[in-house]
């Protein structure tokens, strides 16, 4: 039966009806708008919902990427398109019987890409191994990036006509409506919705859920490899939202009108030499990243968790053992691993925090391998990723269930090479999108073996992502081998932190020196 004979396919949405389309046992629909196309006047603006149509939708492809320069890491799939209308998001459920009226647990996912690149139609985000395997609903978004979506122009702006702050996470926000308005149409519980991210999205996730506003939209989260400190005051902003400006040969008396005038694909075009001068200008840095607005962000994520203001709700979070082979691979200068860059960006830090200034040689003293690369790279990470992770589990504990974890693994190939279990490797075992056949494309990284126990490592993480999903509470059973899935909670007492490896282990405090030396300060920029 085709999508235009199989009436379980045509879903009621709150802006019209939807025709999905069959994806192996699991039923999709693909780029369903969930907001007005941010354009003309609505750009730079908080995103509107999105107008209803007439008849029925063919929800049959992927929608619109966000503007984005295009790239040969992440390269657009055969039929996407980069277009600023491209608030659009991605739906996937099990076949449900006839009859069948339960409502399943959502499980919404935001994606990566350091702010701005990245779309939900990367294939490693296909839903629905997810969905038929733990019978639940997979929701993947996008979502404005870069200059248009976390750049911060209200400084610029015309005060009889602003602009809008953190339009990125106010699309995220709009999103999570529209999944809390419609989401029961598809077979999912709209109080019963897990957020999931990784990278940026991951500090998508902890800024969520710092978010007055998000209160109540999602009710677990997981944050894999999150740069949560990464969030920074409007006066910082706005240096980078000016030397964006120049980059572009605007004056900020014409920003308010020219920014509106502008393309917005030769607007994206100079996003990658704006990432770079930031990086260089202010190591340790991110040109785009959330704002801390005193609206939607009324202050640091960190210190929010630290203060209890978080929403608390049931938590993993964690990150990778190598995660800044990945930069090192890409020669981006997003994470500084050189010894100058290292030391100014603790020069900086200090600056910001004068009460850390004194932090830098303990903290150093902890890396035997620096100033060489290899030490370098560690530092990166734990600044970068490991620590604000860290600091994060440490206050959300306090307040609710928290699990951490490591992720370690790497193929034969992987640790020849020196990348290890990089930024981003652990995405096709959360999704169970890994290669079937070492004759695919994407099955490179196993050339010298290791697809048997990356499968078997897959399917022990997405068992414990689909049991906290379902259940608040990751422990669970391998269903292949009747193991138990044992992972205690992450407190400061004990700091239980799953190895996801070839066997997961449980390790208390691991790197526990280096987490000392760090310090209980939270060391980032403002």
């Amino acid at each position: 039966m085709d999508a235009f004979a199989d009436p379980t396919l045509l879903v009621p949405t709150t802006a019209g009806i939807v025709r999905g389309s069959r994806d192996g046992n699991a039923h999709r629909w693909l780029g369903i708008p969930y907001a007005t196309p941010p354009v003309g006047e609505l750009r730079l603006k908080a995103p509107l919902p999105v107008q209803p149509w007439t008849g029925v939708r063919d929800a049959l492809e992927f929608g619109s990427a966000a503007p984005q320069e295009p790239t040969k890491v992440i390269p657009l799939p055969v039929g996407v398109e980069i277009n600023e209308d491209c608030l659009n998001l991605n739906v996937w459920a099990p076949p449900r019987a006839e009859g069948d009226t339960r409502q399943r647990p959502v499980m919404f996912w935001i994606h990566g890409g350091a702010y701005f690149i990245g779309f939900s139609a990367q294939p490693v985000y296909n839903g629905r191994a997810l969905a038929e395997t733990g019978d639940v609903i997979v929701v993947t978004i996008n979502y404005r990036l870069g200059a248009l979506g976390f750049l911060d122009f209200t400084s610029f702006s015309d005060p009889a006509d602003p602009f809008d702050s953190n339009l990125g996470m106010r699309d995220i926000l709009l999103a999570l409506n529209w999944v809390k308005e419609n989401i029961a149409a598809f077979g999912g519980n709209p109080d019963d919705v897990t957020i999931f991210g990784e990278s940026a999205g991951a500090g998508c996730v902890t800024t969520l859920m710092t978010m007055p506003s998000a209160e109540g939209l999602f009710h677990r989260a997981i944050a894999e490899s999150s740069p949560a400190t990464s969030v920074y005051k409007p006066e910082r902003a706005a240096l980078v939202a000016k030397a964006y400006l120049d980059l572009i040969g605007v004056e900020a008396k014409d920003a308010a009108q020219r920014l509106r005038e502008i393309d917005a694909v030769t607007l994206a075009q100079q996003t990658t030499h704006l990432l770079d001068y930031v990086a260089t200008t202010w190591p340790g840095t991110v040109a785009f990243a959330p704002i801390v607005d005193g609206d939607l962000i009324p202050g640091y994520p960190v210190a929010a968790f630290r203060a209890g203001k978080q929403i608390k709700v049931p938590l993993i979070i964690g990150t990778n053992h190598d995660e800044a082979a990945l930069f090192k691979m890409m020669k981006s200068p997003l994470m500084p691993i050189s010894e100058s860059s290292i030391n100014e960006m603790f020069e900086l830090v200090a600056k910001d925090n004068p009460k850390l200034k004194d932090l830098e040689p303990g903290i150093i003293a902890e890396y035997p391998d620096f100033p060489k690369q290899k030490g370098g790279m560690e530092i990166a990470r734990d600044a970068g990723f490991r620590m604000p992770s860290i600091w994060v589990a440490e206050a959300h504990s306090k307040v609710a269930p928290t699990w951490m974890y490591r992720f370690d693994q790497a193929p034969p190939l992987m640790k020849l090479l020196g990348i290890g279990a990089s930024h981003a490797t652990e995405l096709p075992y959360v999704f169970g999108t890994l290669p079937d056949k070492l004759s695919e494309k994407k099955a490179l990284q196993f050339r010298l073996g290791g697809l048997k126990e990356a499968k078997q490592i897959s399917r022990r993480m997405m068992a414990r992502w689909l049991s906290f999903a379902r259940t608040a509470d990751p422990v669970t059973v391998d269903s292949e081998t009747g193991q138990d899935l044992a992972w205690p909670r992450y407190d400061e007492k004990t700091r239980s932190t799953l190895i996801i490896n070839g066997t997961d282990t449980i390790e208390n405090d691991p790197d526990g020196d280096i987490r000392k030396a760090w310090g209980e300060e939270v060391l980032g920029f403002k």
